[in-house]
């Protein structure tokens, strides 16, 4: 049996800052002649090939974060992370990579980040720089706690120290207290000294702050503290968007815990990141990339999450196809269905294919035939959204499902008769759904990428059909 414990998927970060899928596979850790010490080897779960061969270098910076996950860098600007599917194989290998480093396993990070001139290099003396002292978490002493954190900023090695004291000293549970205290008196001041305190520690760009600051207990209150932005003369009201306006709606309810949790945890904080905190210089926006990975490795989670509970999906589908549902009911199942296949493009090109075939299964092309048909706007457009991510990825699931349909199927419910009928009988002056519906068309139509298919004749046997049951609907 395989050892889940060492099954990672392996990720790079490109030059957008979007994490790109690189495979799956299984690490260990080994000597290399090659390179001349222990290595990180990730090879392939499909056919062993070597996804990565990294040398664990004395003077790299590892961070672990969210209990299954290790980043760091190789070279300028390339950035690697190991997503492990247990916490135990995680801790191993990040118990090798201290042991070689000569680190205490407990750190989430083994190295300070040095990117510094030699003066500032000269001034923090390495690891022998004393660590900072935090001003005590007053009222009072507010400004005093702005400015040093904002002279932090400009020294990756202080950055990283006051990261530390920040989680050390529980500092940013003290923080809220003084915010709710500001609110009650109407401290204005107090609440723009928050603000800018909040905003850098965002910039701190550290995985175990955002723990904290992301928790269901603190989250609205640091939403809160980033409403008072000195330079707007009104405080916005992000808080009540959040409770009001943006509630999660459960087309189905969610039983697990920790999905719904998950759920709400990712949709608030990706809205802190598009909207709440300012628009990022381009210094200030590599210095969010934690930030981003926080939110990817969110969604990859969740869709993980849902597809294994098939007994949720199930129940989904069987809801979108029952005639007794109401219109209100199906527009909110197909909506969610859509944003989880939307978070599903964060997965790698192996587990996509799984996941659409999971899907398939369970029987979301029989669902779309049914709201794909809809009079309903919003169920419509979202039908057309998700079936164009399935057909984009894997037309050949679609040809299949589609050709299993010919004998046994009325000629008007085939899916593809479906797509032909609704691309023609598009309502909207501007044909958005029509245009999209033919892209689909012509991808299933493609002689070309029918090529690929592990079916052999998939490319007559398709054509022949299409022929047969649905070219005179075109014409």
């Amino acid at each position: 049996m395989t050892d889940t414990r060492r099954r990672v998927k392996l990720y790079a970060l490109n030059a957008e800052r979007q994490w790109d899928d690189r495979g799956t596979g299984h690490v260990s850790s080994a000597y290399v002649d090659r390179l001349k010490g222990i290595s990180l080897l990730v090879r392939a779960e499909s056919d062993g090939s070597l996804l990565l061969e990294s040398k664990i270098q004395p003077d790299t910076a590892y961070q672990k974060q969210q209990d299954t996950l290790i980043v760091w860098s190789e070279g300028d600007n390339f950035d690697l992370a190991l997503s492990f599917q247990e916490k135990a194989g995680c801790d191993e290998i990040w118990e090798k990579i201290c042991t070689v480093q000569g680190k205490d396993p407990s750190v989430e990070i083994t190295q300070d980040i040095v990117e510094e001139s030699e003066d500032e290099r000269f001034d923090d003396m390495s690891d022998s720089a004393p660590p900072i002292e935090l001003p005590s978490c007053e009222l009072s002493r507010l400004e005093d706690i702005s400015e040093l954190f904002s002279n932090c900023l400009s020294s990756p090695m202080r950055k990283e120290k006051l990261a530390v004291a920040i989680e050390s000293e529980n500092y940013i549970r003290k923080l809220l207290n003084l915010f709710h205290m500001c609110e009650d008196l109407e401290n204005t001041e107090g609440l723009h000294h928050l603000y800018d305190i909040f905003k850098n520690i965002f910039l701190l760009n550290k995985n175990a702050l955002f723990e904290v600051m992301f928790a269901d207990d603190t989250l609205f209150d640091v939403v809160g503290c980033l409403e008072y932005d000195p330079s707007s003369p009104t405080p916005k009201r992000h808080r009540d968007y959040l409770r009001q306006q943006a509630k999660f709606k459960e087309a189905i309810p969610i039983k697990n815990p920790e999905l719904l949790s998950k759920i709400h945890q990712t949709f608030r904080v990706q809205y802190i990141q598009d909207v709440v905190l300012p628009t990022p210089s381009l210094f200030e926006d590599n210095m969010l990339s934690t930030l981003s990975s926080f939110i990817f490795f969110n969604k990859v989670e969740i869709v993980s999450l849902v597809q294994e509970d098939e007994k949720f999906l199930t129940e989904l589908f069987s809801m979108l196809t029952n005639v007794n549902t109401s219109e209100t009911k199906r527009r909110d199942l197909v909506l969610f269905l859509k944003e989880f296949c939307n978070y599903s493009q964060n997965l790698q090109p192996q587990a996509k294919e799984t996941f659409y075939k999971t899907l398939t299964n369970l029987g979301i092309l029989q669902a779309l035939e049914v709201t794909l048909a809809a009079d309903d706007h919003k169920t419509k457009t979202a039908s057309i959204d998700i079936l164009t991510y399935i057909v984009e990825y894997s037309p050949s699931v679609v040809r299949e499902y589609t050709l299993q349909q010919a004998n046994n199927t009325d000629e008007d419910q085939i899916l593809l008769n479906v797509i032909i009928e609704q691309m023609i009988c598009d309502s909207d002056p501007e044909l958005g759904g029509a245009v999209q519906l033919m892209g689909v068309l012509r991808i299933l139509l493609d002689p070309e990428n029918m090529l690929s298919s592990i079916n052999k004749s998939e490319k007559i046997d398709f054509l022949n059909f299409f022929y047969k049951h649905s070219v005179h609907i075109l014409i």
